[in-house]
């Protein structure tokens, strides 16, 4: 049986205590190490261990990298049945600390006070922090202030009703924050303005409320309250507009290295089709490449940030997006001819992969090739299964670590069509 504990290494030996039995599996809580690894570290954050944000900040970073590389082979040899797999070696973060320009403050009353953190592992129980040595040191001096402002001061007022505060930051050093509240807040919009003067680096403050549940970090409407609605983020030579909302990536610096793998792979692409293209991150840099590209995403409001991003660029005549389901859009006769004229297809889904109607749509398309992108390499072995069942060969996979001291690995897979009826 699988027994599931935080804390120990792979190649250590522990005693634990079982908490709770399952029909396949139990879950443990570490008692003591028994055998210790040599490639364990220190941790570096106070509340590691409690904090669900970073899993492995115990294990040595070059043993990190090693570790995900053999999550990915092994998932692809387990799960997509894959002999031998080209698994290369992952791809290092520049930034191994302060490297995240996003976060997503949960915010609590407390005695009166403000507490702000992040979620206990496996549970939404608060864990206060004043500050936190993943995100960029800008955003890490937000949380402190927002954890020590009273409720006589501006930001003190602006948070009196949150219940979360997202923030993202540019590397020009320019960072937008959305406040999220149950309803339409006043004191927010009283205290906005204030509020922007006693951030530094501070372009805008929005208001995000009307959220679908309690826990959910952004409301389904917002107001601009103070300030700009985004920043400036550049990759290559390619400028994107980001406001807190966008689908756009945590960790820009290992982007730019994904942007350097794929580009060897799409040269002399005629039209590519980039699915689930959030913000259009890769449609325009095919679209830079000269392809002609259409991105499909179903949220809209990513889809009207792609646009605009792509007439920033002037490469709004070689990209076209539709806001549809990715799985239904490739049933369609639009989705049919567009595949069909493919010689690239990217997919970038959501955690939880791609779906069998796509999937099928592109072996019935055959394109040449096709780059997927995956941060689960379970569901991106399952994908690639059917892929390689119906003619496609799997060239190799690049890991990437996007997401350094956490158990979680971005994979870039190269498919070719090889079979021939």
């Amino acid at each position: 049986m699988v027994v599931f504990c935080f804390g120990p290494l792979p190649g250590e030996r522990a005693a634990v205590r079982v908490t709770a039995c399952k029909p396949s599996y139990a879950i443990a809580e570490l008692e003591r190490l028994l055998e210790v690894s040599p490639a364990r570290a220190q941790p570096f954050c106070p509340v590691f261990g409690t904090c669900g944000g970073c899993q492995v900040q115990h294990l040595a970073y070059g043993a990190q990298l090693t570790w995900k590389r053999e999550l990915v082979s092994s998932a692809l040899l387990r799960i997509g049945g894959i002999q031998s797999p080209d698994v290369r070696e992952t791809v290092p973060a520049p930034a191994i600390r302060n490297y995240r320009n996003k976060m997503a403050l949960v915010v609590e009353r407390r005695d009166g006070k403000n507490a702000v953190g992040f979620y206990r592992a496996r549970s939404h129980e608060i864990v206060p922090i004043d500050a936190c040595p993943a995100v960029d040191p800008l955003l890490s001096e937000y949380v402190g202030r927002f954890a020590h402002a009273t409720s006589q001061e501006p930001l003190g007022i602006a948070l009196a009703e949150a219940t979360h505060v997202v923030a993202r930051q540019s590397r020009r050093g320019e960072a937008i924050i959305s406040i999220t509240t149950p309803a339409r807040s006043q004191k927010l919009e009283h205290a906005a303005h204030e509020a922007l003067a006693a951030l530094p680096g501070a372009a805008g403050i929005a208001n995000s409320y009307e959220p679908r549940s309690a826990n959910a970090v952004a409301g389904r409407r917002s107001r601009q309250l103070a300030g700009r609605g985004d920043v400036e983020e550049t990759i290559g030579n390619i400028v994107y507009r980001v406001s807190p909302a966008s689908f756009f990536q945590i960790n820009v610096a290992v982007v730019e290295r994904i942007f350097a793998a794929v580009e060897p792979e799409i040269s002399g692409t005629v039209n590519a089709v980039d699915l689930y293209c959030g913000m259009g991150t890769f449609s325009l840099l095919f679209a830079q490449h000269g392809g002609r590209t259409i991105g499909v995403e179903e949220n809209r409001h990513a889809i009207d940030e792609a646009r605009a991003n792509a007439a920033r660029n002037g490469l709004d005549r070689r990209v076209e997006f539709f806001a549809a389901r990715v799985e239904d859009w490739t049933q369609t006769a639009q989705g049919r001819a567009a595949l069909a004229r493919a010689d690239t297809v990217f997919l970038d889904p959501p955690r939880k992969g791609s779906d069998a109607a796509t999937l099928r749509a592109l072996c019935e398309a055959r394109v040449a090739r096709v780059l997927y992108l995956s941060c689960d390499p379970a569901t991106l072995a399952r994908d690639l299964r059917v892929l390689v069942a119906n003619g496609y060969a799997l060239r190799n996979v690049q890991p990437f670590d996007m997401f350094p001291q956490t158990g979680h690995v971005e994979s870039l897979a190269v498919l070719s069509y090889v079979r021939e009826d």
